[in-house]
């Protein structure tokens, strides 16, 4: 180590230096004036060149040479040392944070720069007086997208929350969000919330969960850490909401005390107790009952409520077994999830209009389905004689193929049968909603064959909408055996059905028997309505009859002979 005067000009910066972005013009004044008043206290850090060369390359105290060329200096006083084992790269970090603090994306290359050179966690910690997970999580904030750091670098940056959900996120999935909300010449800002909402996930924390490790490894959660929370809470997540609402859900079924019930919430939030009961918020007695339940959060809850009496039978009536009148069932965990659910009137509907596109269809039939689907209850339809106009006009592209170039109503019996197949899927739908057509969705494609063009539901999406013991019933017909976790029984299904083709049993188009005929006893002409409904033949002659003027019998009949032609 030895002490020079060097012209500050002939100085070399280092490309590897850790302070990459600019620093504020505050700082740079504030440092050209000490310079012009003192000098330079601390002279810069140099190394010969490694390439041969003759000049010095500045190890630290790129902003003290340059200030001092500012300044007008000729020359100024630095120290010329060997380069370090790791080029210098721990030594440019400690003396630009003690003189002024690195921009963020600095310290995260900087940190990624020690790593990769060999450095450990506890070490660079130990070196930079910072706690071992502040060193965690720069190095988290490392993986944000390349061009979304090299922004932040410019001084745009996201505030904390912002941040943790970006860096979270999977780079590919950052790629996406950043194409759509990328800076541009008009608008140089990123809107930093609308990128993070585009990568924000739902997360159950482990704080919040009920469960033990036993069901957590049996559903398949595996717990990432949240390092931006507070030190002094469990900060671990999930964001696999369907297994972790699961281990829930049967860690109740497990613990379900006496009298206890498992209960839904409403759109609210709030619980839902069974008809006539009473909650208690004071100390419950021995014969109140317990409802459990999921908040908004997943986490389990309780409240205790209470049955009215039984009413007594009779003078002679056996009251000791009123308490037991009252007992209440838990609704077990559905097979298919809500998401399941919708999944399969998603693969239901395009099953449907696959069906209505290709399968071989008569004449009748297909006249028949037609009834049927405007019978939906997803179809509006609005009469010519008043009414709103705006709504049905989908249904007019298949009727103006009906119609020749002269604008004449002509057509043939294909082109008849192109547009009610069209219509036909148009109007019928299985997706969950207000498109969906009910039950009369799954007669019409039970009728035409739809289940054979059912897409393959042994994937991963579909199975982890089931509970275990649908998926474990799953294995049924194949040589799939269940395994102690869930993960691996579904894995082990999705690896078989790979090649193969999987439905299951809730996605067919079989309509309930209870159903359809609830349905036909809600929509069948009762023998009073039809004594008092006229028939439009009827109500054709009761106008004719009431016109002032006579109508003459042969009239009539030939305009019933053209209503019928």
């Amino acid at each position: 180590m030895e002490i020079k005067l060097i012209d500050p000009r002939a100085l070399v910066d280092n490309p590897d230096k850790a302070r990459l972005t600019k620093s504020s013009p505050q700082s740079d004044a504030l440092l050209l004036a000490t310079i012009r008043a003192v000098g330079i206290v601390q002279p810069p850090v140099v190394a010969p060149q490694a390439d041969g060369g003759n000049g010095f390359v500045i190890q630290h105290g790129h902003r003290r040479a340059k200030q001092a060329i500012a300044a007008g200096l000729e020359q100024i006083v630095v120290i010329v040392d060997e380069a370090a084992a790791d080029g210098g790269a721990m030594r440019s970090m400690v003396e630009n944070t003690a003189r002024e603090n690195l921009n963020p994306v600095d310290q995260w290359r900087a940190i990624e720069r020690l790593v990769a050179l060999g450095w450990t966690e506890e070490a660079i910690a130990v070196a930079l007086a910072l706690p071992v997970r502040q060193i965690k999580k720069l190095r988290l904030l490392a993986n944000v997208l390349p061009a979304m750091l090299d922004h932040m670098a410019k001084g745009d940056m996201p505030d904390e929350r912002q941040l943790r959900t970006i860096a979270g996120a999977a780079l590919d999935e950052q790629k996406e969000v950043w194409k759509a909300y990328k800076p541009t010449k008009g608008d140089p800002q990123v809107d930093w919330w609308r990128v993070a909402q585009g990568l924000a996930k739902t997360r159950m924390y482990a704080r919040d969960a009920s469960f033990g490790d036993d069901l957590a490894q049996a559903y398949g959660i595996a717990w990432a850490e949240d390092l931006f929370a507070p030190a002094d809470q469990d900060s671990r997540y999930t964001t696999d909401v369907e297994a972790f609402l699961g281990a829930q859900q049967e860690w109740m079924t497990q613990n379900l005390p006496k009298k206890g019930v498992i209960a839904e919430v409403n759109t609210y939030g709030e619980v839902k107790l069974p008809p006539k009961a009473e909650r208690v918020y004071g100390t419950p007695k021995k014969s109140d009952h317990t409802a459990m339940y999921l908040d908004r959060e997943g986490k389990v809850k309780s409240v205790h409520f209470r049955l009215p009496e039984a009413k007594k039978k009779g003078k002679g009536a056996d009251d000791a077994g009123g308490e037991d009148d009252a007992i209440i069932v838990s609704k077990p965990r559905p097979d298919v999830t809500r998401k399941g659910v919708e999944m399969i009137g998603d693969l239901r509907t395009d099953a449907l209009h696959e069906a209505l596109s290709r399968a071989p269809i008569e004449d009748d039939t297909l006249l028949a389905l037609l009834v049927l689907a405007f019978a939906g209850q997803n179809v509006r339809v609005d009469s010519g004689a008043g009414g709103d106009y705006r709504y049905g006009s989908r249904f007019g592209r298949h009727a103006a193929a009906l119609f020749d170039a002269e604008g004449k109503f002509a057509f043939d019996t294909d082109t008849l049968r192109i547009a009610a197949r069209g219509v036909l899927i148009d109007a019928l739908s299985c997706r969950e909603g207000m498109t969906k057509s009910g039950i009369l969705a799954l007669v019409a494609g039970g009728t035409i064959g739809a289940d054979t063009f059912l897409a393959n539901m042994g994937t991963e999406d579909f199975l982890s909408c089931l509970s275990r013991p649908a998926l474990e019933g799953s294995c049924g017909d194949t040589p799939v055996l269940p395994r102690a976790r869930v993960k691996d029984t579904r894995a082990a299904l999705v690896e078989h059905f790979k090649e193969g083709h999987f439905v299951h049993p809730s996605a067919l188009f079989a309509p309930d028997a209870a159903s359809l005929t609830e349905w036909l006893g809600k929509n069948a002409i009762t023998e009073e309505e039809d004594d008092h409904e006229d028939t439009p033949a009827e109500q054709d002659v009761s106008n004719l009859e009431a016109q002032p003027e006579p109508v003459h019998e042969d009239d009539l009949s030939e305009g019933y002979r053209q209503a019928a032609e």
